[in-house]
């Protein structure tokens, strides 16, 4: 039964999108009593060229996951665009370019519009639209995309949110999310400036804690019920840290907020 009361996100993303909404955003929305559903179409290193063409030729290409509203995880592999966009009446529409051009503007504009115009024909125009900005790479990363930024942290930030604050320029965003931001804002406090697993995938804990914490506060407009829900393997100190990085970059999308205080 269709429950006006819940709130269906799609994710049209790769691994990234992964990181972000997969883990702790359900178990945030249950703590703060919301119901979510939550979709991920998951290719990994999807770019938006990428997932355009698949859209194009309904390309069933994609691993589905999907977690009900009662938190249960199910994989739907071979599953195309056309047809997640038709298993729930879905809310929003989550895009994301691939981390090492997510600095690059100039990638966006022929896919990000063409997907736009192919959801809608699809969706009859009923969903609303989510940017998902994503998060620069560790100093010591050893990706290939970070040559595209001079291997330097700051650089490919600046170029993110240069491009990302753009992106309301191609089609109608109804949200943005500021994954980067908070994740950059979580690197001046007392965690440290990388908050990946491999340089550029997200901590399994606070790291993917940090970007659930922004998704929820730009979701629902009211900062992350840490208090409530924490992975286990996060301090209570970390969860702060999420919460106050989260907070600041909704506040400030484009710009990052030192967590002053978590240095004490």
């Amino acid at each position: 039964m269709y429950q006006r009361d819940t709130l269906r996100i799609l994710a049209i993303g790769n691994s990234f999108s992964q990181d972000a909404v997969e883990q702790y955003l359900h178990e945030l929305s249950e703590a703060a009593g919301k119901t979510i559903v939550i979709g991920n179409m998951y290719i990994g290193g999807a770019q938006l060229s990428l997932h355009w063409e698949n859209a194009q030729g309904d390309k069933a290409v994609y691993s589905y996951r999907k977690i009900d509203a009662d938190g249960a995880k199910r994989t739907y592999e071979h599953t195309s665009i056309r047809a997640a966009l038709r298993d729930e009446q879905w809310d929003y529409v989550s895009l994301q370019q691939v981390s090492s051009l997510s600095g690059h503007f100039e990638s966006y504009i022929e896919p990000l519009s063409k997907l736009h115009r192919y959801i809608d024909s699809i969706t009859a125009g009923n969903v609303k639209y989510i940017w998902h900005q994503t998060w620069a790479y560790a100093p010591t990363s050893k990706h290939d995309g970070f040559a595209n930024y001079n291997h330097d942290q700051q650089t490919m930030y600046t170029a993110i949110m240069d491009a990302s604050a753009k992106v309301r320029n191609l089609i109608p965003i109804d949200l943005l999310i500021p994954s980067g931001t908070a994740i950059q804002n979580a690197r001046t406090s007392f965690i440290g400036d990388d908050l990946t697993r491999d340089g550029f995938h997200l901590d399994l804990q606070i790291g993917r804690f940090v970007a659930a914490c922004t998704w929820f506060e730009s979701l629902y407009g009211q900062p992350a019920p840490v208090d409530s829900y924490r992975p286990e393997k996060v301090s209570e100190g970390e969860a702060e840290v999420a919460r106050e990085a989260a907070h600041a970059a909704v506040n400030q999308p484009f710009a990052i907020t030192e967590i002053d205080w978590a240095r004490q």
